[in-house]
């Protein structure tokens, strides 16, 4: 915990080390540390700052500092200030205290701590002799996960500190001394799930930092164990990845535990091929898999195998590991673990027992009904929640948590020995449409293809009852499926939510109870996805790390959690991705990490990933680390696009074009746009690095592609003048199964998108007329469709959307900064197809890969691309915080030093009330307005140490006021103009309670 000294209502809080609170396992050569001022008072800021980092917290009170001591460094600066002293030691914490000066002069501090980690790459220096090992004889995929052991006499009298160090190729469980290895989470502790995550196994391997001190209770004994699962290392998710084998994959662990004394010295224990370490694989673990699932046989556990004392004897010896990757690195991992969350448990809201099906006459599809039996069928959500339900042979009862979500089921059962009980997850029920593939009221699970998900426990006969959760593969689902092969009793099943999104730190709500289910909907299903890598879905043989999805989606994922350094380790990977997987070495691929799906092939918007993701994080934080380590996989990739495409200035093509759109765009415009796109934002990077020479090479490079694109898409009647965007010229993607005829069209929303967003265009009447082209498709008038009536248009409702991925997060912004902000919420309200809304009225508690992955009139979408957990149309959310609450990033001061309040009342009158808040790293924004008569009230909380520019709907500026008086005349505040009904103001930090007239 941080220690904090407050002085004049001023305190210093948030103190991180390369974005993480009091972090363990730190092996940056310089760490960055950052800070907020908190503070109530009017304008209140940071003036200058000093850091000192010691050996112990004695040396910080003493002032005595031993280790770095910047002195009074003159400046507002509280983001990612690197360390510059000495180099630092491995293994060992820091102390460190910022005070920061406000500008009154009056000092404020407060205390944190880091630890480093093993500071090595090689997996040898630091790592005492540790060995990678496995259980000796051990066949790849052979029954049986192993479990390893080794029990040891500690050397000192009494442990002052202990450190455990564990990797895995495959997945590990860790225990000392009988106990899970726990990690804090909030105010208490969690387990991790499914650590060390996924990498690209043949280059880069991570490693977890541990502190297991208070584990170490027998004064005399420590016994480390572990049990290994397949998880992404072996298991086909990673076919064509050099690392896999049809045959399988040994698994394998390395460990080092250092154990520290009170008389100063020190024991390290670590993973070797000797006698110490043990193995089996016949305790309960019986098989695992990502895809598949995962058998656990209580009858075969083996208590207390984890703790001392425990005979193990009779196991196998373990073997070094013959890694087939040597020269693969193994680096402390940068973030933070995946975990199982418990305060986001779901509970059932309904419990449905069936014993059997009726005729096939009895749906329309022919598959029948369930038959329901009412007297252990429980419908009400309270009494769901704690339901116990006794199953025979032939039921099945279907558990509804109300919410689809990413994790395990967990369950506690009754019954005899061997007794199996078979949990089978889905996403949605069936009903009697033609895609249905059971009878209705039954769990669907055609759209998992070829993955079973299937969770399979055996009972040992506890007549207590017996508690499981699977720990060695997660499922996506809402329902579960639940048979038993004899009379069971089975209560408290409970969803567990297993993410990497482990804390929120944005939110918006309104008085609109369908937007706010909807922006329920994007929360879960970026908690679902973010998961170790930013995944497509969660639930099918996929989970993979698009890259399209994770750069249109990454600025709404800041905005909602503290995914800083999740996005930082998945842009770690993807630049591994690219000198692995990508064509020529240079193109950044359409999934990382791993091969399955990837080809080096063209892809526009999704290889522009590697690109546009740094810059959101920068944008986002303030801190360019993240560019200065890409920017030469960046540069390589631009410059590859450069050396290939030449002096026509055009993409290398976008195999997905605007992936499930409606109205199909030509994948060359797609790819041209993306060029132009990528270029601009490289200019942007360059500026904020010192790259001068590189941002203007860049900005010579975007002035090219955007004459050669207005030349190439913008045709203009010679006698009307009238601008038609040649969206058509070029090709349709391969496949395009948002529009099964596959047809260009000119005039698309997702071209005209991207020209208005990139300005390319050369006269303001071109624009006007290209945002009129866009109002009109939008409208989608009667007398439009009749001018039209070969467009995939003709099919839809007015205020409808036509685009796919590509065009999703651009629309309503666009909308919004062209002057048509009521065209963004009147596609906001659309519930018709195509629309954000369609999905939420259709019953929706995640974000669907489809417009119309479902719909209650027509059944189930094609199972060959069906997700009901795929977040990418969720990135509107952007759009919600920075234009309809108003909380909106300023791209000349990036991280939220200097930001926008700029709310936009809804025009339709559907929202009257909305509240968003975002903690950015100068502490939390908050931005609330209610319009009603007439009157606009308005609420804003600018951090200590930031400023902001309030634009603000008014009829007149003098009726802007706070408590009454005009806020121009405000002490602190500065009047910046009026302009189109919006007042504009310049206001220092500080909380602000405002009116002002509408007009």
């Amino acid at each position: 915990m941080n220690d904090a000294v407050a002085v004049s209502g001023t305190t210093v809080s948030g103190l991180t080390v390369e974005h993480r609170t009091d972090p363990l396992g730190v092996d940056a050569e310089h760490p960055r540390f950052g800070w907020r001022m908190t503070s109530d008072a009017r304008g209140r800021r940071q003036t200058a700052y000093r850091i000192q980092v010691a050996s112990s917290p004695a040396h910080l009170a003493d002032d005595r500092t031993d280790v770095w001591d910047t002195g009074r460094v003159d400046s507002a600066d509280s983001v990612a200030i690197r360390y510059a002293g000495p180099a630092l030691l491995a293994s060992t914490r820091y102390h460190w205290t910022v005070t920061v000066w406000d500008e009154r002069g009056r000092a404020t501090a407060a205390t944190a701590h880091f630890e480093t980690g093993l500071l090595s790459t090689d997996g040898a220096t630091g790592w005492d002799g540790a060995r990678w090992i496995g259980m000796a004889g051990k066949r790849p995929n052979s029954a049986g996960a192993p479990l390893l052991r080794r029990q040891t006499a500690l050397t000192g009298e009494r442990v002052s500190e202990a450190r455990l160090y564990v990797s895995a190729l495959g997945v590990y469980e860790a225990h000392v001394n009988g106990r899970r290895v726990p990690v804090p989470h909030g105010d208490g502790a969690a387990h991790e799930f499914l650590t060390p995550g996924w990498t690209n196994y043949e280059s880069t391997v991570d490693y977890f930092t541990y502190d297991v001190t208070d584990l170490l209770t027998d004064p005399s004994q420590v016994t480390l164990a572990a049990v290994l699962g397949n998880g992404w290392y072996n298991s086909r998710i990673s076919e064509n990845s050099p690392y896999y084998s049809a045959d399988g994959n040994s698994l394998a662990l390395k460990a080092k535990l250092l154990v520290r004394y009170t008389d100063g010295s020190t024991q390290t224990i670590v993973t070797a091929s000797d006698g110490d370490w043990r193995a089996t694989d016949t305790g309960p673990y019986r098989a695992d898999d990502i895809y598949d699932g995962q058998t656990y046989d209580a009858r075969r556990e083996l208590p207390g195998w984890t703790a001392n004392g425990f005979d193990a004897t009779a196991w196998a010896a373990v073997e070094e590991h013959n890694h087939p990757f040597p020269a693969a690195r193994l680096v402390a991992h940068s973030g933070e673990s995946a975990r199982l969350v418990p305060s986001w448990d779901r509970e059932p809201r309904s419990v449905t027992v069936y014993t059997g099906v009726t005729e096939q006459e009895g749906s329309a599809n022919g598959r029948g009904r369930i038959v329901v039996d009412p007297t252990r069928t429980v419908t009400e959500p309270g009494p769901a929640a704690t339901a116990s339900v006794t199953l025979h042979p032939g039921d099945t009862a279907v558990f509804d948590l109300g919410q689809n979500l990413v994790g395990v089921p967990r369950y506690t059962v009754r019954g005899p020995a061997g007794a199996q009980v078979v949990c089978e997850p889905g996403e949605m029920l069936n009903d009697d449409s033609v895609g249905a593939d059971g009878p209705v009221g039954s769990v669907y699970r055609a759209n998992l293809r070829t993955a079973r998900a299937t969770s399979t426990y055996i009972l040992k006969g506890d007549p207590a009852g017996e508690t499981h959760q699977d720990s060695l593969t997660f499922y996506g689902f809402r329902h579960v499926s639940v048979t038993t092969t004899d009379t069971v009793t089975l209560t408290g099943l409970t969803g567990r939510v297993a993410t990497s999104a482990l804390r929120d730190i944005g939110t918006v709500t309104t008085d609109d109870t369908d937007v706010n289910q909807l922006i329920s909907n994007v929360r879960w299903g970026q908690r679902g996805n973010y998961l170790w890598i930013p995944t497509d879905c969660p639930q099918r043989d996929e989970r993979l790390g698009w890259t399209g999805d994770t750069q249109l989606f990454a600025n709404t994922g800041l905005y909602n959690t503290d995914s800083v350094t999740f996005l930082s380790h998945f842009q770690d990977t993807l630049i591994d991705s690219q000198r692995l997987y990508g064509a020529d070495g240079a193109q950044f691929p359409w999934v990382a990490p791993g091969h399955r799906f990837s080809h080096p092939l063209p892809a526009s918007g999704w290889a522009d990933c590697g690109v546009v993701v740094p810059w959101t994080v920068w944008q986002m934080t303030g801190d360019t680390t993240i560019i200065d380590r890409s920017w030469a996989a960046m540069t390589k990739y631009v410059d590859w696009i450069r050396d290939r495409t030449g002096d026509t200035w055009a993409g290398r093509g976008a195999i997905f074009g605007d992936w499930l759109a409606f109205q199909i765009t030509s994948t060359q415009l797609i790819s041209d746009a993306y060029y132009g796109y990528s270029a601009r934002l490289m200019a942007d990077m360059a500026h904020a690095t010192g790259r001068t020479a590189e941002a203007s090479a860049h900005e010579e490079l975007f002035t090219c592609i955007k004459r050669a694109f207005i030349t190439k898409y913008l045709a203009t009647d010679p006698g009307s003048g009238r601008i038609t965007v040649r969206s058509s010229v070029g090709d349709p993607p391969p496949y395009t199964p948002g529009n099964s005829a596959g047809k260009t069209e000119d005039d698309t929303q997702t071209a005209l998108l991207w020209i208005l967003k990139l300005g390319f265009y050369d006269t303001e009447d071109q624009r006007r007329q290209l945002i009129t082209l866009l109002a009109d498709n939008i409208g989608n008038s009667e007398a439009y469709k009749a001018a039209h009536p070969d467009s995939t248009r003709v099919q839809y409702a007015e205020n409808t959307l036509s685009v796919g991925f590509l065009g999703v997060n651009v629309i309503a912004p666009v909308l919004t900064d062209e002057g048509r902000v009521d065209l963004a919420y009147r596609l906001l309200h659309q519930n018709a197809m195509p629309s954000w809304l369609y999905s939420v009225a259709n019953g929706a508690t995640t974000v669907w890969e489809r417009w119309n992955s479902y719909s209650k009139e027509d059944g189930f979408g094609p199972v060959d691309m069906n997700s009901f957990n795929h977040y990418s149309y969720g990135a509107i959310m952007e759009w919600m915080y920075e234009s309809m609450a108003g909380i909106a990033k300023d791209p000349a001061h990036p991280g939220f030093r200097h930001f926008l309040l700029r709310p936009h009342i809804d025009p339709t009158g559907r929202i009257t009330r909305v509240t968003g808040s975002h903690l950015s790293p100068y502490g939390e924004i908050v931005s609330e307005w209610a319009a009603r008569e007439g009157q606009l009230t308005y609420r804003a909380v600018v951090p200590a140490n930031s400023t902001a520019t309030l634009r603000i709907p008014a009829a007149d500026p003098a009726t802007v006021r706070e408590h009454g008086t005009p806020l121009a005349e405000t002490p602190g505040v500065e009047f910046l103009g009026f302009a189109d009904g919006t007042a504009s103001f310049e206001l220092p930090s500080g909380s602000y309670e405002l009116t002002s007239a509408l007009g």
